[in-house]
């Protein structure tokens, strides 16, 4: 049974893979750094975030940004090279693209959504400051074969394999389809971001090659999983393409698999402040490549 406990160390704040039994640890660092005066989210909705990890946006994208984005999505899907490029994952049951990372160096399209004032403004506002990219993605999850996203915190792997000290990064999913109750949509569980579940198993060279296709080590345990949601329950997210959700670092979250006609893509971005660079990893062997983890912390101008 998974217990609620403080000790991190004087090196390391969020200790992961390092114990034979997992364990849930409180939270050392704020959620929110910036005011309502520093950017467009206002005090109620910051005040929200910060008790629930998460906020909502309607209408980021007008429709015709989202069916040129749309376009750059098949565009990049049908391009040879980019398939044949270490950065596109496809399904593990077969040739369809799953991912393709560091998609905002990849494309000046989505380059160009990465700067925008309405997405970068929230980051900033929400961590205190200048902000860099961690990573960046797009997700097809295609109709009927699309897989599922188990639960994890993303901090926990940046952490373990990343190297990223402390929970001070954002990430906003965008929406490029509409997002049903019924095409694996994304689930979080409200407040479970100021736990952080200390998994087990040592994380082994290259274990990403793995991992972004079905990922074992760093993953929670079933105890702990079921600890937080009988307190926490999960929120499930729909809403139109346009739409999008920002989440805390340490959101326990995840998604189902898409069996329905209809496909469920966004674009994904991660945002960490400047000040919480990316040291060496917590608890693996090398960092992962670049466009998984970056290490250059260029702020987003």
């Amino acid at each position: 049974m998974s217990v609620i406990e403080s000790h991190p160390t004087s090196t390391d704040a969020y200790p992961t893979r390092k114990a034979t039994e997992p364990a849930l640890l409180y939270r050392q660092d704020p959620v929110v750094y910036g005011g309502p005066d520093d950017g467009p989210i206002d005090a109620a909705t910051l005040q929200s975030y910060e008790a629930n990890g998460y906020l909502t946006i309607e209408r980021l994208l007008e429709p015709e940004e989202v069916e040129t984005y749309r376009a750059e999505l098949r565009r990049l899907a049908a391009d040879p090279a980019i398939l044949a490029d270490e950065r596109t994952i496809t399904e593990r049951d077969s040739d369809e693209v799953r991912s393709i990372f560091e998609v905002h160096k990849i494309s000046e399209v989505f380059a160009g959504l990465v700067r925008d004032p309405r997405v970068v403004g929230r980051a900033r506002q929400i961590l205190g400051g200048d902000v860099y990219v961690h990573q960046s993605r797009v997700n097809y999850k295609p109709g009927f074969t699309g897989k599922d996203f188990y639960w994890h915190s993303d901090f926990e792997t940046w952490h373990a394999e990343d190297g990223m000290p402390r929970m001070r990064a954002v990430s906003i999913s965008i929406a490029l389809t509409d997002n049903y109750v019924f095409n694996g949509g994304l689930m979080i569980m409200p407040g479970s971001h100021k736990t952080f579940v200390s998994c087990v198993g040592e994380t082994p060279a290259d274990h990403y090659k793995q991992s972004l296709r079905n990922q074992e080590i760093g993953t929670p345990d079933q105890s702990s999983l079921s600890i937080l949601a009988e307190k926490h329950g999960i929120e499930l997210f729909t809403g139109p393409a346009g739409s999008a959700t920002m989440f805390d670092c340490n959101c326990m979250h995840g998604s189902n698999g898409n069996i329905t006609p209809f496909p469920r893509s966004n674009v994904f971005i991660v945002f960490n402040s400047v000040d919480n660079a990316c040291v060496e990893p917590f608890s693996a062997p090398a960092p992962r490549p670049s466009f998984l983890g970056a290490r250059d912390f260029t702020p987003v101008r």
